[in-house]
């Protein structure tokens, strides 16, 4: 049985140049309660996804005029509007691509479009989910983060994290001291089983030092475990 959050009708926005799959697409979608948009090139999708109200954009890698990280990257410095990204391409390092630019994940094509609404659920729920229940604020060392606002401060500075990162943020900082494995990380945040050779957890942990740590050692790698928070060298 659905959940009252898994049956509120969403509004998507797809960005695919491919006309027969935006149609194909968009009566899915229908017949599931959903509203979906399409547009044809970046440059209309871009304007779209900052201009339009959705809960979340579908956007192709290869697109006409502009492609799809280079709308990423702009979409990234005006919102935090949930990505996931499509892709053709089988090569693991374009795929990290997309996730250093910002996406909170990607379904390579050809796809299951059940597959697709289940990771588009999967990516709300983690952009929705307050991961700590007792407190607004937690503050460990001089990083501060209000789980309300969903933002994090360090020494009085606001640092722009994206979706995925506060989740992954959360869920370090709310079990600071205590290792946390890979498995449970992926199952708690990805809603899937680790797999050796995925690099998601690992480009996302990459992501928070680079924004977090200023040459402090808070997110410590446990070899062949997991990851653990620290707050301090």
């Amino acid at each position: 049985m659905e959940t009252l959050e898994e049956q509120r009708q969403l509004s998507l926005l797809l960005i695919d140049d491919d006309a027969e799959l935006c149609g194909m697409m968009k009566e899915f979608f229908a017949e599931a309660g959903h509203r979906l948009e399409s547009a044809y090139n970046g440059r209309e999708g871009l304007i779209l996804a900052l201009q339009g109200a959705y809960d979340l954009v579908i956007l192709d890698v290869m697109l006409p005029i502009l492609d799809g990280l280079t709308v990423l990257q702009q979409l990234r410095r005006r919102r935090s509007l949930p990505v996931i990204m499509l892709t053709a391409r089988v090569q693991q390092h374009e795929r990290i691509l997309g996730l250093n630019t910002g996406a909170d994940d990607y379904l390579p094509k050809p796809f299951d479009p059940d597959e697709l609404l289940a990771r588009i659920r999967a990516v709300l729920r983690r952009s929705d989910a307050s991961n700590w229940k007792e407190s607004t604020t937690v503050t460990i060392g001089d990083i501060q983060a209000n789980n309300m606002t969903r933002e994090v401060w360090i020494a009085g500075s606001l640092v722009e994290l994206t979706a995925m990162e506060f989740d992954l943020l959360a869920m370090l900082m709310g079990s600071a001291g205590r290792i946390l494995s890979r498995e449970e990380i992926t199952a708690a945040l990805f809603e899937r089983a680790a797999t050796p050779y995925d690099r998601f957890l690992d480009v996302h942990i990459s992501h928070l030092r680079k924004k977090l740590e200023g040459g402090h050692s808070l997110i410590r790698t446990i070899r062949g475990v997991g990851y653990v928070f620290t707050g301090s060298d």
